[in-house]
């Protein structure tokens, strides 16, 4: 059937609000699609042109930003702070390994959250877990936990205030921005036309999450005609075969720069990523390598809280590089959640941090990121990996 921006509907969409109230809903996403695009169909077209130079070894693609958007800590010392380390992360790479790199902030739009249940229990009382503040609020009561359609204009007024501060600070280096494209409603809401073609004005580049990706999804069907560069988050139960046939719904023209698979695999990387490497590889499907080496390094310290441990997130990515090149495929982007701010989330590091240190500065609303200090540790890594790797010829995989 023909693709419209509803057509999803038809689709098992997962992962979206149960809204008490269907008829406010649909008054919102009227509203909102009246509304002027929060991005230009000129820079999408401009950042797809800039991943194909990734995607051929000739830049390198760098995504970072909060894990979820928040409402009450928006400020514009946040956007600077993020805007900065990300502009401090690819000049380590440029030093490093001599490549132009293309910065793509999860900001502007990283509202919504996957949750991994529907509801949320404390003290025997059971309420809708929070998806995110462009759906409902994240203090432990059923007034803010009620999903309110409301909030999506929030979200796109910050959205559109975060998008005119980054263009100040940009001066003649292009930031673009991306989120996962999560809660349909809304993406629908901001689908627009640019000549013969349409795309989602919510942000430059979007993605799919790992539990989002599955066969019959209305979040793939939301995406297989748009514009936009895509993403598509792999982790450790994504087999060859699902992912071809995703690659064949979501670019079937084979278009370069279309396609980015962002591998989030954990320990599990050494046995999950060399059978989707080589059956990319055998179908001819152009895409671009990324690691993100943070979703599949998540562990509990013993007081309960989230934190990820910064010599797994190295392991990770020391490995696919290692992986990458041994198939003959070329590792060209990192996507990594961190944030300027100075926070304890992340254990290790030159400062060493343990999950003592934690307790002061741990801010996340949601899953724990890298501090600067953290994440140059880590841009510093990559700059090595991809110096190292175009010095050596990568060995070509058998097809």
């Amino acid at each position: 059937m023909a693709w419209r921006p509803d057509s999803w509907r038809r689709y098992e969409a997962r992962q979206q609000p149960d809204y008490p109230d269907p008829a406010a809903l649909a008054a919102a996403t009227r509203e909102l699609a009246a509304y002027p695009p929060l991005v230009d169909g000129a820079d999408v077209a401009a950042l797809k042109a800039a991943l194909v130079e990734a995607q051929a070894g000739r830049a390198f693609l760098l995504q970072g930003g909060d894990c979820a958007e928040s409402f009450a800590e928006f400020a514009p010392e946040t956007i600077r702070a993020t805007h900065a380390l990300m502009g401090a992360m690819a000049a380590t790479i440029v030093g490093g390994a001599g490549l132009k790199v293309i910065r793509v902030g999860r900001i502007a739009g990283q509202f919504a959250k996957p949750r991994s249940e529907p509801l949320e229990e404390k003290d025997g009382i059971a309420l809708p877990a929070w998806r995110g503040d462009i759906v409902n609020g994240i203090a432990f009561d059923a007034a803010a936990r009620r999903p309110d359609p409301e909030r999506m204009f929030r979200a796109y007024a910050q959205a559109a205030a975060t998008l005119a501060h980054l263009d100040g600070l940009a001066g003649d280096t292009p930031f673009f921005t991306a989120h996962e494209a999560l809660l349909l409603p809304f993406e629908e809401a901001l689908v627009r036309r640019r000549g013969d073609q349409v795309y989602a004005s919510s942000a430059h580049f979007l993605w799919i999450g790992d539990r989002t990706r599955f066969e019959g999804s209305a979040h793939v069907e939301f995406a297989r005609v748009l514009a936009n560069p895509i993403g598509i988050k792999c982790g450790p139960t994504l087999k060859p075969d699902a992912l071809l046939r995703l690659l064949d719904l979501l670019n079937p023209a084979h278009e370069s720069g279309r396609i980015t698979l962002i591998g989030r695999m954990g320990a599990a990387i050494e046995t999950t990523l060399p059978p989707l490497l080589r059956a990319v590889a055998a179908s001819g499907h152009p895409v671009l390598w990324c690691c993100d080496p943070m979703h599949g390094n998540t562990m509990r310290t013993a007081s309960g809280a989230k934190t990820r441990p910064l010599e797994r997130i190295v392991a990770e990515t020391l490995a696919f590089f290692s992986l990458t090149a041994a198939e003959g495929a070329i590792p060209s982007g990192l996507h990594v959640e961190m944030t300027g701010r100075d926070v304890a989330e992340c254990t290790g590091g030159a400062e060493a941090l343990t999950e003592a240190d934690l307790a002061g500065r741990y801010h996340t609303h949601c899953d724990p990121r890298l501090n600067a200090a953290q994440a140059l540790e880590l841009a510093g890594l990559v700059a090595g990996e991809l110096n190292r790797n175009r010095r050596a010829p990568m060995r070509r995989a058998a097809v």
